[in-house]
């Protein structure tokens, strides 16, 4: 792994596919909600925003045009922030709906996009990620220059993204969000997670996400580990425990940073990631820096 230090990816989710305005009035949709709530997490401080885009009725979208909005949002004002892409096949599953936003250019163009490593159930439906789908959307990143965010829902996962590796499909360095919590995989606790991150590939950044009500205990397990945190609506609407009190983005980044305040960490610059990540600097140039064969035979 990459070595710890004082600083730590806090990684932003803030809008997800399941959460409804029903369900939680503060749950951004439109591209201005979403861009206004990134704009009030980048003036606390994160690293990543992880994005999903939703249509006008409120549902879970591929729209690279609405991706390219949102994108667009954000960059006038955080034009150094690290923007990552949601590949997720919950929705449409074909490849070309899923690959979409990776073909989006200049300063429409992703940092990063999501790569769930296999197939899994959730609570009400299932996520199915097949092998040639895992490996198609991992060479489309290589090619374009996208840095795939490696989410990893157990320690099968993690052994999948060693293979991955071996491939030569996904360089290093690499990112992994470890996602605790699903009642189908890892659980919350130190068992769980210690095995994850004991199979963690070298040159690897990682932050832990938790669903639901595990999520406040998944960041104490990142920040005491050395490791980062993902936060947002898109794994838990509740504030509390008890699920007396909706949560808004907001109030769930102040508290991972009251944490991280405990333990004497502070939260990564989009510069200090891109640096380790080997990015291209932000501010118009954007993904990972392409690697050259100027010169070889």
């Amino acid at each position: 792994m990459i070595k710890s230090s004082d600083s730590f990816v806090l990684n932003f989710a803030p809008t997800g596919m399941v959460p409804k305005r029903k369900d939680n009035p503060h749950v951004p949709l439109s591209p201005n909600e979403i861009a206004e709530q990134v704009h009030e997490a980048v003036e606390l401080g994160i690293t990543v925003v992880h994005l999903h885009v939703r249509d006008q009725q409120g549902e879970p979208s591929h729209d690279i045009d609405l991706y390219g909005e949102i994108i667009s949002k954000i960059r006038s004002f955080a034009p150094e922030l690290v923007v990552c892409v949601s590949l997720s096949g919950r929705k449409r599953p074909d490849f070309e709906s899923r690959s979409g936003p990776l073909i989006l250019e200049g300063d429409w163009k992703p940092d990063m996009g999501s790569l769930t490593l296999s197939s899994l159930n959730f609570s009400r439906q299932a996520s199915m990620n097949a092998p040639e789908m895992v490996q198609g959307l991992a060479k489309a990143m290589l090619e374009r220059g996208i840095v795939p965010e490696l989410e990893a829902f157990d320690s099968g996962m993690i052994n999948y993204a060693t293979y991955l590796i071996k491939k030569g499909l996904v360089k290093a360095p690499f990112y992994f969000n470890l996602l605790l919590g699903n009642p189908f995989n890892a659980q919350a606790d130190p068992l769980s997670f210690g095995a994850m991150l004991a199979l963690m590939p070298e040159q690897s950044l990682w932050g832990v996400g938790g669903i639901g009500g595990t999520q406040t205990a998944s960041a104490m397990f990142g920040l005491a580990s050395g490791g980062g945190v993902r936060m947002g609506l898109e794994d838990n609407i509740f504030y509390n425990a008890d699920r007396s009190r909706l949560a808004s983005n907001q109030d769930l980044l102040q508290r991972v940073h009251v944490m991280a305040e405990q333990l004497d960490r502070r939260v990564m610059t989009p510069a200090e990631f891109r640096v380790a990540m080997k990015m291209a600097p932000g501010n118009g140039s954007y993904g990972r820096v392409m690697e050259t064969t100027a010169g070889q035979s």
